[in-house]
C-alpha cells in the first residue's frame, strides 16, 4: 500500500504514548444530573489528552465515532497545538494561527489528525465506525491517512450531503453544494449498517384496487434485458388480448411455467379490465422492513446549513446567523448516522464536539426510538460551557423561543422561458398571498374571517429563484427531550515527577482505572456488589487489586502493605469467584518474598516508592 509522507510525520507517529493521562474532574454547577462519570459527558479541554483520559473508561467501547475537524480552507484559524518535542513542532507553535498562507498548512493538518485517529481506533469497538466531515481540501489526504490507520480494507463509503439548498450564483468556478461523510470500520468484516426506515414517499407507492388479501402492492415490470432461453412466449389476457411475446430486445423475468403459477396464485396484474401487459404484484408485507443506506443524501432529508444555524438562534445559543465560530451541522444529518450506524445501547463520541450537535441528535434519537445511547462530547474552545454545554441544557430542560418561523410557499427557478412568462408568475404569487389574506379576491375574503397563519407573506428573488415565504413572528416553549450530562474538566497528569515528591496524589478511582488499561489494555468493568476493599476488576487470566488512598499517612501505614493475611484473603477469593485465576496486586509496599508471593497466587507490582513520602 502507498505511504502517505508528510512533514513531522516520524515526531507525530507515536505520539500519543507521550499523552500524559489526566483524569477526568466533573465540574457539578455545570452539569445537569448527578455528577456521573459513567454517563453522558462533554469534556472542556484538548481532545487529544481527553482521548487519552478516556481510554481507560471507554477502550473499545464505542460504537460510533463522529467528528467535524477544520477541513483546512486556510480561512478558519485554527491551531497546531501538540506539545511534540522536536524543533519543527515548536516552530509551527510560534507561527499559530493556521492561515491560507501557510505553506505547510496540510502538514500541520496532518500532524495534528494523526495521533488523534490512533486513539480515536483505540477507543471504537469491533463493530464501530468513525464518519469524519470534510470537504474537497483534505479529502484525499485523509482518505490515505484513514488507510494507514484503519487499514484500506476497511473504509466503507464516502457519503456526499447536500449542505446547500441553492446554488451559489457568485461562486467563481462551482457552486460548493456537497460535503463528505468519509466512513471507516474497526473491523469492516464484523461490521454492518443498520437499515433505514422506508420513506412515506416509498409507502404511499404500495396500494391495493383489488382489495388481495396479502395487503398493499405495487406493480413491477415483468421484462427485462437479460436474455435466457426460456424468456420468451406468447401469454393470452384474461381479458382475451393475446401478447404474442415481451417486448422487443427484452425478455419475461420468469418461464412460462413459472409464470403461471403466478397467476394462479394472484400475483399476476392484468389491470382493471384484464387486458393490460402483465406485472408482477410486490406486496408490501413481502419486502425488507427498511432500505440500505446510499451514499448520496439530499438536504431535504438531513438537513442543510442554514437549518443548522437557524435551530442554534431557535435555542438562543447563538446571537447571529453571520456566527462565523461555528459551521454546525443540523440535526437530522447525525441521526441519520446514529440511526445507521448505532444500537439504542451505544456509546457515541464527537472529540471536535463544536455546538454539540451529535449530543442534540442522540437526545433525540433516545426520546425518538426510546433507546439508551450516551454521548461522549469534547471541546476544547472557550465556548465549551456557554454553547456546547449551554445547547445540550436547553435540549434536555426545553427552552423559550422568541422569533420568526418561516414556511416556504413558493420556490419556483427562474428560467429564461419562465421569466418570458413572468406575468403568470405573478398572478401565482398574489393569488398565494390572497389565499393567506394577504391580497384582495374571494380568497383573501375567506382568509380575513378565519385567523390568519402569518403575519406577512414576503416574495423575494435569490440566486435565480423565486421565493414565497409565509413569515409569522411566534413565542412559544419548546419541551425538552430529557436526559442527564456530566460537564468536566481535564486534571492534573499523572506525572511520575509529581507522585514521586507527594505533590499530586491521584483518587483511588482515576488510579486504578489507569493501571488497569496499563495492566490489560482493557477498560475498568463496574465493580461487583459484594467485591472485597481494593478489588479493580477481573481480567482474562487474572484479578487485579489496588491498595491505595491518596492520603500521605494511609501510604506510609502497615495497612498499605501487602502481608500474608492480604495475599491468603485474596488467594481464597479468588479461588471462589475465579477459579485458578492469578492476581495482579498494585500495593506501596510488601513484606513478603516472591516466592511466598508466588505460592499465593499473587504478583506484585510496586507503586514507586516515593509516591508516599513527605513532600
Amino acid at each position: 500500500m502507498p505511504e502517505l509522507v508528510f512533514k513531522g510525520k516520524e515526531y507525530v507517529y507515536n505520539h500519543h504514548l507521550s499523552v500524559p493521562y489526566r483524569p477526568l474532574e466533573a465540574v457539578t454547577d455545570k452539569s445537569v444530573g448527578l455528577g456521573d462519570l459513567n454517563g453522558n459527558l462533554i469534556i472542556h479541554g484538548d481532545n487529544l489528552h481527553a482521548l487519552k483520559a478516556l481510554l481507560p473508561r471507554y477502550a473499545g467501547q464505542v460504537d460510533l465515532v463522529f467528528i467535524d475537524p477544520p477541513y483546512n480552507t486556510g480561512n478558519e484559524g485554527w491551531c497546531y497545538n501538540d506539545n511534540v518535542n522536536s524543533p519543527i513542532m515548536r516552530e509551527w507553535l510560534s507561527s499559530n494561527p493556521v492561515d491560507g498562507e501557510d505553506m505547510l498548512r496540510h502538514d500541520k493538518w496532518l500532524c495534528m489528525m494523526w495521533p488523534r485517529l490512533v486513539l480515536l481506533r483505540e477507543l471504537l469497538s469491533d463493530r464501530g465506525s468513525l464518519w469524519m466531515t470534510l470537504d474537497d481540501n483534505e479529502l484525499h489526504r485523509a482518505r490515505m491517512i484513514l488507510d494507514e490507520i484503519f487499514g484500506e480494507d476497511n473504509f466503507v463509503a464516502n457519503v456526499i450531503w447536500q449542505k446547500n439548498y441553492s446554488p451559489k450564483n457568485s461562486a467563481q468556478y462551482f457552486s460548493e453544494d456537497h460535503d463528505h461523510l468519509v466512513v471507516v470500520t474497526k473491523d469492516r468484516e464484523t461490521w454492518r449498517p443498520n437499515m433505514l426506515k422506508r420513506s412515506e414517499a416509498m409507502e404511499s407507492r404500495y396500494s391495493n384496487p383489488d382489495n388481495d388479501p396479502r395487503g398493499p402492492w405495487k406493480a413491477e415490470n415483468l421484462s427485462a434485458r437479460n436474455a435466457y432461453r426460456d424468456g420468451i412466449y406468447a401469454i393470452r389476457c384474461p381479458g382475451g388480448r393475446i401478447i404474442e411475446g415481451p417486448p422487443k430486445g427484452r425478455y419475461w423475468v420468469v418461464n412460462e411455467e413459472t409464470f403461471k403459477k403466478w397467476d394462479t396464485d394472484g400475483r399476476i396484474w392484468w389491470g382493471k379490465d384484464g387486458n393490460n401487459t402483465p406485472a408482477i404484484k410486490r406486496f408490501l408485507s413481502e419486502v425488507k422492513q427498511g432500505r440500505v443506506p446510499q451514499t448520496l443524501w439530499f438536504y431535504d432529508e438531513v438537513g442543510h446549513t442554514q437549518d443548522a444555524k437557524r435551530t442554534l438562534l431557535e435555542m438562543g445559543v447563538i446571537q447571529s446567523q453571520q456566527d462565523a465560530t461555528l459551521t454546525p451541522k443540523p440535526v437530522s444529518l447525525i441521526k441519520r448516522v446514529i440511526e445507521i450506524a448505532t444500537d439504542p445501547d451505544s456509546i457515541v463520541l464527537d472529540s471536535f464536539a463544536g455546538s454539540a450537535t451529535t449530543g442534540h441528535a442522540v437526545l433525540s434519537a433516545n426520546e425518538q426510538d426510546g433507546g439508551e445511547r450516551k454521548f461522549v462530547l469534547v471541546e476544547c474552545e472557550d465556548y465549551a460551557d456557554s454553547i456546547t454545554a449551554e445547547r445540550v441544557r436547553r435540549a434536555i430542560n426545553g427552552y423559550a423561543f422568541s422569533g420568526t418561523k418561516r414556511e416556504t410557499l413558493l420556490e419556483e427557478k427562474l428560467t429564461f422561458s419562465k421569466l418570458k412568462k413572468v406575468d403568470d408568475l405573478m398572478e401565482r404569487v398574489e393569488a398565494i398571498k390572497a389565499r393567506e389574506g394577504f391580497g384582495s379576491g374571494d380568497l383573501a375574503d375567506q382568509a380575513s374571517v378565519e385567523k390568519k397563519r402569518f403575519s406577512e407573506v414576503k416574495a423575494t428573488v435569490k440566486d435565480g429563484r423565486l421565493m414565497v415565504e409565509g413569515v409569522k413572528k411566534i413565542s412559544e416553549r419548546v419541551e425538552g427531550l430529557g436526559g442527564e450530562f456530566t460537564f468536566c474538566t481535564l486534571g492534573e497528569a499523572l506525572d511520575l515527577e509529581k507522585m514521586l515528591s507527594g505533590e499530586a496524589l491521584p483518587d483511588y478511582e482515576s488510579l486504578g482505572a489507569w493501571l488497569y488499561h496499563t495492566a490489560t489494555g482493557e477498560t475498568l468493568p463496574a465493580r461487583p456488589k459484594k467485591a472485597p476493599q481494593w478489588y479493580l476488576g477481573e481480567a482474562e487470566d487474572k484479578h487485579l487489586w489496588l491498595i491505595y488512598q491518596p492520603s500521605l499517612l494511609f501510604l506510609k501505614s502497615p495497612e498499605a502493605a501487602l502481608t500474608l493475611s492480604v495475599a491468603r484473603d485474596l488467594q481464597g477469593w479468588s479461588q471462589k469467584h475465579g477459579g485458578n485465576r492469578k492476581n495482579l496486586v498494585f500495593a506501596p509496599a510488601k513484606y513478603l518474598s516472591n516466592r511466598q508471593l508466588q505460592e499465593h497466587g499473587v504478583e506484585y507490582a510496586p507503586l514507586p516508592f516515593a509516591l508516599y513520602r513527605e513532600a
